[in-house]
C-alpha cells in the first residue's frame, strides 16, 4: 500500500536554515563579495591616480597660472593653446621640450642596456650554487632596498667636486687627472645621473631574472653541455629562450619606470637641473611649479602620456606577434 509522505510541519525549513529564500540570498551575498573586497582599491585607485589624471587633462585645456591658483575653475580657457604653445619646435618652448624629450630618450636607452647586462650576468653568475651564493645575492639586492631619497643623497654627497670621495679616490688617490671635475653641473651631470640610476635600478632587474631562471630546466644545460655548448651558447640557446616571457615584460617595466623617472633627478639637482640632465619629467616640473604655468605643465604631461601608451601598445603588439610566429 503507497501512503504520501507526511507534510513537514511549517517552520521546519526556516529553523534548520535550509530555505530556498535563505539559500537564494545567501548565494547573491557570495557573488557580491568579490567585489566588496575590491571597492577599497578601487575608491583608492580613483582617488590616487584616475581622479587627478582626468583634473589634469582638464587643466591642459586651461590659461592657468599663478595667478588662478586659488580659483583654478575661473582661469579662461585655452583650447589647444597649451597644446600648440609646446608643439612650436622652431620656438624657444618647443625646442626646450625637444631638448628634454631626447635627452631622456638617450638617459632612458643607456640606463635600460646597462641595468639588463648587468643584471644578467650577475644573474648568471649566481645561478648554480656555490658558497656564500646567498651572501652575494643579498649585497647585489642593497641597492634597491636602500630608501631612495637616502641613496641619492650619499650619491650627491660623494660626488662632491671639493670634498666628494669619488673625486678623491679619481685624484688624490689613483692620480687618474689633475684637476677635479664637476659631476653635478655640466656634460658630467648626464653621466653621473645615470650611474645612479643605474646602481638603483639593476638590483630589479636582477632580482626578476634570478626568479626566471629558477624555473629553468637543468636537464637542459646538461644537453647542451653534451652537445658541446659552452657558457655562450648555453645562454644564448637556452637560458635566453626560457627567459623570453621575463624579458618582455622586464623590459617594458623598466622603461616606463626610466622614462618617468622624478626622484633621482629631483633630490639629486634640486629644482632646476642642467641642461645635459634636464629630464622630460624635470623640464614638466619646472613649467608647472618653477614658472607657474600649469596649464603648459598639464599639456606637456598629457603629451607624454600618450607617448608612453602608443609606445607600449606598439611594443606589446610587436611581442605578441613574435610569440605567434615561434
Amino acid at each position: 500500500m503507497i501512503t504520501a509522505n507526511p507534510a513537514p510541519e511549517a517552520g521546519t525549513e526556516a529553523r534548520t536554515g535550509s530555505s530556498p529564500v535563505r539559500a537564494v540570498t545567501r548565494r547573491k551575498k557570495r557573488q557580491w563579495l568579490p567585489y566588496l573586497l575590491l571597492l577599497p582599491v578601487v575608491v583608492a585607485e580613483l582617488l590616487i591616480h584616475i581622479i587627478p589624471m582626468l583634473i589634469g587633462v582638464g587643466m591642459s585645456f586651461l590659461e592657468l597660472t599663478q595667478f588662478y591658483i586659488r580659483n583654478w575653475t575661473a582661469a579662461p580657457a585655452a583650447g589647444v593653446g597649451n597644446y600648440r604653445f609646446v608643439l612650436q619646435f622652431d620656438e624657444a618652448s618647443g625646442k626646450a621640450l625637444l631638448h628634454s624629450f631626447w635627452t631622456t630618450v638617450q638617459f632612458t636607452v643607456i640606463v635600460l642596456a646597462l641595468s639588463w647586462l648587468l643584471a644578467m650576468a650577475a644573474a648568471i653568475w649566481t645561478q648554480h650554487a656555490f658558497r656564500g651564493r646567498g651572501l652575494v645575492r643579498t649585497v647585489f639586492l642593497v641597492p634597491y632596498a636602500l630608501p631612495v631619497f637616502a641613496s641619492v643623497i650619499t650619491w650627491s654627497f660623494m660626488l662632491q667636486r671639493d670634498n666628494g670621495m669619488v673625486n678623491h679616490v679619481l685624484v688624490d688617490q689613483l692620480g687618474v687627472t689633475d684637476e677635479r671635475p664637476f659631476w653635478l653641473i655640466g656634460d658630467n651631470s648626464f653621466w653621473a645621473l645615470i650611474v645612479v640610476e643605474v646602481w638603483r635600478l639593476w638590483p630589479f632587474a636582477f632580482l626578476a631574472l634570478t626568479a626566471g631562471m629558477s624555473s629553468i630546466p637543468a636537464e637542459q644545460y646538461e644537453a647542451a653541455a653534451i652537445d658541446g655548448a659552452g657558457v655562450l651558447r648555453s645562454v644564448r640557446w637556452v637560458t635566453l629562450p626560457n627567459l623570453r616571457s621575463v624579458n618582455q615584460v622586464l623590459l617594458l617595466v623598466l622603461f616606463l619606470w626610466t622614462f618617468n623617472e622624478f626622484t633621482v633627478p629631483y633630490t639629486f639637482f634640486g629644482k632646476s637641473a642642467p641642461e645635459q640632465a634636464d629630464l622630460i619629467s624635470m623640464h614638466i616640473y619646472q613649467n608647472s611649479f618653477v614658472t607657474w604655468n600649469f596649464g603648459t605643465g598639464s599639456a606637456m604631461s598629457v603629451l607624454l602620456l600618450l607617448f608612453l601608451l602608443a609606445v607600449t601598445a606598439v611594443y606589446l603588439l610587436l611581442t605578441r606577434k613574435k610569440d605567434v610566429d615561434a
